[in-house]
């Protein structure tokens, strides 16, 4: 009988124990499905605010100008032209307000602007005008006007006169041209006789002259050279990046494309750089909910694992 009891006595305690263990996992199950829950519901509500937020981008309510492809505009009393503005695909990341990095903005401001230029000839060199060829001659010490004289192209003139030989010769020292007249006879004539006369011109200080496709004037003339000057148009080209600064005449502006067709300029560089803060600032709460939404998963998911661990029970 006593054995009997004692052995009664040992399984009551057992159902006991097992009892006990029962309900505390099932305790601890429900304390798990409140962690989980309080993590889920964490995790997503950091995940709707990320995926919701707008991203604050740069915009100005006032520009200096507000320009699209062909627009003409005016910085410090010059005129420039937006010769350009497209967009290409980029590689990378974007920056402030760029949007995601997947194309890039870009443009071309021109400006038409009148210079001075200058060319030298040298005395006895041999420059080119109207076609044909020129010799510089410029005398005396102190000279205020030079002439250019023809060179002839003798080697031409002798081909097209079937009269004549198509070289000259020397004799006694001096050059002479074959030519063969009506009865068939050939007389040595004096190269200087032959040939025409080189067409001179002359021109002075101030004197104009057309000089390939525009109008020179003389501005110089020394013993060694004559100066010629002339005003000539050309572009200037400024390139523009999204969200540069970017200098325009003496005025520095702030360049920003407000999309691919439409580029802003503005000197309000105070709102420019308080919008690049309030876009770090959001980049960086964005970076911080990011972590807390992949943290709160992570942890909702361990409490899931420990919660249906087997019991050595």
């Amino acid at each position: 009988m006593v054995a009997l009891a004692r052995h009664l006595s040992d399984r009551y305690s057992l159902v006991t124990v097992i009892h006990g263990v029962t309900h505390i996992r099932t305790m601890q199950r429900r304390a798990v499905a409140v962690y989980v829950a309080f993590f889920l519901l964490v995790g997503s509500a950091t995940g709707v605010i990320v995926t919701t937020a707008q991203t604050p981008g740069i915009s100005f309510e006032n520009p200096d100008h507000e320009l699209s492809s062909g627009d003409a505009f005016e910085v410090d009393g010059d005129e420039y032209t937006v010769a350009d503005i497209s967009e290409s695909e980029a590689g990378g990341g974007g920056g402030h307000g760029g949007g995601g990095g997947e194309a890039t903005v870009t443009g071309t401001v021109e400006r038409e602007r009148t210079t001075e230029q200058s060319e030298s000839w040298s005395n006895g060199s041999t420059v080119e005008v109207d076609g044909g060829e020129w010799t510089v001659r410029i005398e005396g010490d102190d000279p205020d006007s030079f002439t250019l004289v023809e060179e002839l192209d003798r080697t031409t003139i002798l081909e097209d006169d079937p009269n004549a030989d198509n070289e000259t010769y020397e004799r006694n020292g001096e050059e002479q041209v074959a030519v063969t007249d009506e009865n068939g006879e050939t007389r040595l004539v004096p190269a200087d006789e032959y040939f025409p006369a080189p067409e001179e011109r002359s021109y002075a200080v101030g004197d104009e002259f057309e000089y390939g496709d525009r109008t020179v004037a003389v501005d110089a003339v020394s013993a060694d050279a004559a100066t010629l000057v002339w005003t000539a148009t050309e572009t200037v080209s400024i390139e523009v990046e999204q969200d540069s600064r970017v200098t325009i005449g003496d005025t520095e502006f702030v360049a920003h494309f407000q999309d691919s067709s439409t580029l802003v300029l503005s000197t309000d560089f105070e709102s420019y750089e308080a919008q690049l803060a309030e876009i770090d600032r959001h980049e960086t709460n964005s970076d911080g909910l990011w972590r807390v939404m992949i943290v709160s998963l992570l942890s909702s998911g361990l409490f899931l694992a420990m919660a249906f661990m087997p019991s050595r029970y």
